[in-house]
């Protein structure tokens, strides 16, 4: 999966760019839909920048993204859950 080398901090735009032109049907300009989410979901301004929600979100490697979203949707802490790389997905710790 070619967002694999996109795992780190401070490539958000880039693996959400990369997630989209992987998607079976894909965007026609990859990289202005990536901007468009992030956008939306307040965490870039139409200049390109990063909002400070968005700068936080910049700042976390996917497995802390993945960890926080799961946080916020059980209302457990994100070290109850286990990450698997290959899938950006998270299951609880037993």
């Amino acid at each position: 999966m070619t967002t694999q080398k996109y795992m780190g901090k401070g490539v958000l735009l880039e693996r959400l760019t990369e997630q989209m032109r992987t998607q079976k049907n894909p965007p026609s300009d990859p990289e202005a839909a990536a901007r468009a989410v992030l956008i939306s979901r307040g965490h870039m301004k139409e200049d390109g920048s990063f909002t400070e929600g968005g700068e936080v979100r910049n700042n976390m490697t996917a497995e802390e993204r993945a960890k926080d979203r799961a946080a916020k949707r059980t209302g457990k802490p994100a070290n109850a859950f286990n990450y698997n790389p290959k899938t950006n997905m998270v299951l609880r710790k037993r």
